[in-house]
C-alpha cells in the first residue's frame, strides 16, 4: 500500500487551508458547480421543498425558557428564516395560538446591518426585586453562524440594544461571553487583540484566556481580571449564581476538554476596588464535574474517586452540604451509582429535587432524589446534616428519549417533560414534582400535554427495533433500526437501501429521536435507516467513552464496521445499497470507513470532518480536543496516523462514491479538512463530489432554507448510489 500524504512537510494541498484566500474560494465554486450539475434536478428541487416546508412548518412546538412572567422564545420560519426572539405567557402559551410579543426581528436586522446574522442566545437579567421591570438581556449574535459571535446589550422596555457610548454592554466578536451578576455588572471572557495579560489574549484552542469583572461605564480593558489559564490551557470562565439567600460567584479554570478546577470567588465586590481576587478551590480531581445548586454541590466524576472520604464511582452522583464540604467536615451521599447497563445522562435541578435521567441499554428512564428530615423508612439514603435523601421513579411508562428541563429552578419544582422516538413526534409536558416531595408515598401529579407535534412524514408499514453487534474484542454493540416492517422486524428481511448513521466520540451518547428529515427524504420512500451506539460514546458512561480514547479509537471504528457486517449478514442490505453518514466527529469516523474499510460501503457521506490528523491540533479549535484524539506533535503520532483518513489514502485501492460537505464559516473545524481530502480523492481518480456552503458555521447552515439545502444534497446522493430511486439520466440496461 502506498500512502499519499506521509508528513505535513509533503502536503500539496497546503494552500487550501487559505479559508478565504480567493484561489482556494475559486477551488471551492468551481466543485460546488460541479456537485449541483450532478445533484440538482426535479427531484431535487421537490424534495427541497419537502424539507423546507418541515423546517418552516408553523406547528412546530416552540420551545421556551421561563423569566418571571414571560417564556421566551427564538423561532423561524418561512417568513423569518434568520428568526424573531419573542415572549409570551404561559396562560397564552397553553393555548393553540399564543399570542406572541416580538422583540427583535432578526431578518430585518440582517437586512439594515448587510449581515447575515445568526442567533446565538440571549440572557435575561433576574431583577433583584421581584416588582422591578426586567428591561436588562444580553443577546450573542454570529456572522453566518460561525462559533465567534458578538454580544449586545439589549433593552426590553424600549425594544433597542444599547450602544457602548451609552454605557451599554458590548463583547468584541470572538469566541468569549458576557453573564449578568447585577444590572450594572458583568463577567467578560473576552478574546479580542490587546485585552490579554501578554502577547497571546486565546489558548492554543482559541477561546478567551481571561475573565474580567466588567463595570458599566469604565473601559474593558482595566476591568480587575477574575481568573485566567495559561496559553496551552482551554478556556477560563466565571458566572454569578443567583439564588436569593444561596448567592455564588463561581471560577472555572478549563485545563483540557475532560480537566477544570473550579473556584468560589471570596470578593466579588472588593475587585472593583483593585483587590486581588480570593479563590477557593473546590478540591476534587480534575476530572471530577461539579455544580452548585443552593446549598448543595454536586459530585460527577468521570473515574472513581474518594471525595470527603466517600467512595463515589466514575460516572456516578454524589450530592454534599457546600459548605460543609469546604470545611472538610461534610462527606457527600452518593445518589447514583452506574451499572453494566445504565448510566447517567443529565441531571436536572427543580427548587428542591434533582431529578435525573438514567438509560438503560440506550432506552431512558427518570428518578427524582430530594432531601426530608430524617424519619423512618424513607427508602433513600443518609447524609451527615440530619437529613435523608429520598429516591423515586417518575414519569414512569414513557419510551424513547425524556429531555426534561425545569421550569424556574429557582421558585418551583415544575418540570418541562419533552418525549420522542424515532416514529413518534415530540410532545411537551409540564409536570409537577411538589407532590412526591411533599410526600414520597404520592405519586406524580398527572402530566399536562402542553403541545403536540404532528407528524412529519407517513410512519404506516414502518417499525424500529433495537440490535446488537458484536465487535472485534467480543463487546456487543447496540444499534437502532427502522424502516420497512418487511426488512427490519422479520426473520427472512427483503434487502432495501439502507444509511448508517454515527458519532461515537466526547462521550455525547446517540438516543432515539424523531429525526423528521430523514423521515420524509427517507424513510417515506422505503429507505432504511440505522444508528449505531458506538464506543467513545456516553451510551454506557465514561468507561465507553474512555474505551475508545486516543491510542484506543479504533475500537469506535471496529465497532462501526460490526455494526456495518450485522446489517449485510443480517439480509437487511446489501454492500451496494450501504452508505454510511457522520459529521464533525462523526466525518472522522465516516473517512474512517472510507479508508480503512472501502470494501463495506457503496457510498459515504463525510460532513464538516476532521480528516487531517496531523495538522488538526494546530487549526481552530482542534488543540482543545487533543485529550480525545492525541498530540500530533508528540510519539502520539505513531498511533494517530493510524486513523488519519488524510493519511491513510492509497493509490491500490478502491473507494465508494463520497460526497463531503462543510461550510466556509466553520470556525470550529477547519474547512481545510474536508477540501484537502476531496482534492487528495481526485488525484487517485476516485468517485468524490464536494459541496461547501458559503455561511451556516459547524452545523453546516445559517438558515432553514440551508440547511434543507444541505440535506437534500445528503440524500439525493444517498438514493442515486444506493439504488433508492432512479437517476433519470441514467440509462436503464
Amino acid at each position: 500500500m502506498t500512502i499519499r500524504i506521509p508528513s505535513t512537510t509533503d502536503d500539496p494541498h497546503l494552500w487550501l487551508e487559505d479559508v478565504t484566500g480567493e484561489e482556494a474560494l475559486e477551488w471551492v465554486r468551481r466543485r460546488n458547480a460541479r456537485a449541483e450539475a450532478e445533484l440538482v434536478d426535479d427531484e431535487f428541487e421537490a424534495l427541497e421543498g419537502q424539507l423546507r416546508e418541515i423546517l418552516d412548518a408553523a406547528d412546530r412546538i416552540p420551545g421556551v425558557v421561563a423569566r418571571g412572567d414571560h417564556l421566551y422564545n427564538f423561532w423561524t420560519d418561512a417568513d423569518h428564516p434568520q428568526g424573531l426572539w419573542r415572549r409570551t405567557s404561559l396562560a397564552s402559551y397553553r393555548s393553540e395560538e399564543p399570542e406572541w410579543d416580538v422583540l427583535l426581528d432578526l431578518d430585518a436586522l440582517s437586512a439594515q446591518d448587510g449581515v447575515t446574522w445568526v442567533w446565538h442566545g440571549a440572557s435575561v437579567l433576574r431583577p433583584e426585586h421581584p416588582r422591578q421591570p426586567r428591561r436588562h438581556a444580553l443577546i450573542s449574535l454570529s456572522r453566518g453562524g460561525s462559533d465567534a459571535d458578538v454580544t449586545y446589550e439589549f433593552d426590553l422596555e424600549d425594544r433597542r440594544f444599547v450602544p457602548a457610548s451609552e454605557g451599554g454592554f458590548v463583547k468584541p466578536e470572538g469566541k468569549g461571553s458576557l453573564s449578568w451578576i447585577d444590572a450594572d455588572t458583568v463577567y467578560a471572557s473576552v478574546d479580542a487583540p490587546g485585552l490579554g495579560d501578554d502577547d497571546a489574549p486565546v489558548t492554543s484552542s482559541g477561546y478567551p484566556r481571561l475573565v474580567r469583572r466588567w463595570r458599566r461605564g469604565t473601559a474593558l480593558d482595566r476591568a480587575p481580571v477574575v481568573v485566567s489559564v495559561e496559553s496551552d490551557q482551554m478556556v477560563a470562565g466565571a458566572g454569578r449564581i443567583s439564588t436569593p439567600g444561596y448567592e455564588h460567584d463561581v471560577a472555572v479554570r478549563v485545563l483540557g476538554f475532560y480537566e477544570a478546577e473550579t473556584f468560589l470567588i471570596g470578593n466579588p465586590e472588593a475587585l472593583d476596588d483593585g483587590e486581588e481576587p480570593q479563590l477557593t478551590r473546590i478540591e476534587v480531581p480534575l476530572d471530577c464535574r461539579t455544580a452548585i445548586h443552593r446549598d448543595l454541590l454536586l459530585l460527577m466524576p468521570r473515574t472513581d474517586a474518594t471525595l470527603g472520604g466517600v467512595s463515589v464511582p466514575g460516572g456516578g452522583l454524589a450530592a454534599v452540604d457546600l459548605r460543609g464540604f469546604l470545611a472538610g467536615e461534610a462527606g457527600p451521599t452518593v445518589l447514583f451509582e452506574p451499572t453494566a447497563a445504565a448510566s447517567l445522562q443529565d441531571v436536572t435541578a427543580t427548587e428542591r429535587g434533582l431529578v435525573l435521567t438514567v438509560m438503560e441499554d440506550v432506552v431512558q428512564r427518570a428518578e427524582v432524589h430530594f432531601r426530608r428530615h430524617r424519619q423512618a423508612e424513607t427508602g433513600g439514603a443518609s447524609d451527615a446534616d440530619g437529613a435523608d435523601w429520598v429516591r423515586r421513579d417518575v414519569f414512569a411508562g414513557r419510551t424513547g428519549t425524556l429531555s426534561i428541563a425545569a421550569v424556574d429552578s429557582r421558585e418551583t419544582d415544575e418540570v418541562w417533560l419533552t418525549v420522542q422516538d424515532q416514529l413518534t413526534p415530540v410532545t411537551l409536558h409540564l409536570g409537577d414534582l411538589a407532590p412526591v416531595i411533599d410526600d414520597p408515598e404520592h405519586g406524580v401529579e398527572a402530566l399536562e400535554v402542553i403541545k403536540r407535534a404532528p407528524a412529519r412524514f407517513d410512519s404506516e408499514g414502518l417499525s424500529v427495533v433495537q440490535r446488537f453487534a458484536v465487535s472485534d474484542d467480543g463487546t456487543r454493540v447496540p444499534y437502532f433500526l427502522m424502516g420497512p416492517t418487511s426488512t427490519v422486524d422479520v426473520t427472512e428481511p427483503t434487502a432495501r437501501p439502507t444509511v448508517l448513521y454515527g458519532y461515537g466520540g466526547f462521550e455525547i451518547s446517540q438516543t432515539p429521536s424523531y429525526l423528521s428529515l430523514v423521515g420524509r427524504a427517507w424513510l417515506e420512500r422505503g429507505g432504511v435507516f440505522a444508528v449505531a451506539n458506538i464506543r467513545g460514546g456516553g451510551e454506557y458512561g465514561p468507561d465507553w467513552h474512555r474505551a475508545a480514547l486516543r491510542e484506543n479509537r479504533h475500537r469506535a471504528y471496529e465497532d462501526f464496521a460490526a455494526v456495518a457486517e450485522d446489517l449485510v449478514s443480517s439480509g437487511v442490505t446489501t454492500v451496494p445499497q450501504l452508505a454510511c453518514r457522520g459529521g464533525s466527529n462523526g466525518g472522522l469516523l465516516t473517512g474512517n470507513m472510507l479508508t480503512r474499510y472501502p470494501e463495506l460501503f457503496g457510498a459515504v457521506v463525510i460532513q464538516v470532518p476532521l480528516l487531517d490528523m496531523k495538522r488538526y491540533s494546530h487549526l481552530l479549535a482542534g488543540a482543545s480536543w487533543r485529550a480525545e484524539y492525541g498530540d500530533p506533535d508528540t510519539e502520539d503520532w505513531d498511533f494517530l496516523r493510524t486513523f488519519s483518513p488524510y493519511h491513510l489514502l492509497a493509490e491500490d485501492r478502491d473507494y465508494p462514491a463520497v460526497l463531503l460537505t462543510t461550510s466556509t464559516r466553520d470556525d470550529r473545524v477547519h474547512p481545510g479538512h474536508a477540501r484537502k481530502m476531496t482534492a487528495a480523492l481526485e488525484e487517485l481518480g476516485a468517485d468524490v463530489r464536494y459541496w461547501e456552503n458559503m455561511e451556516g458555521g459547524h452545523g453546516g447552515a445559517a438558515s432553514p432554507a440551508q440547511q434543507a439545502r444541505l440535506n437534500t444534497f445528503v440524500h439525493r446522493f444517498m438514493a442515486r448510489r444506493l439504488g433508492l430511486d432512479p437517476d433519470p439520466r441514467q440509462e436503464t440496461p
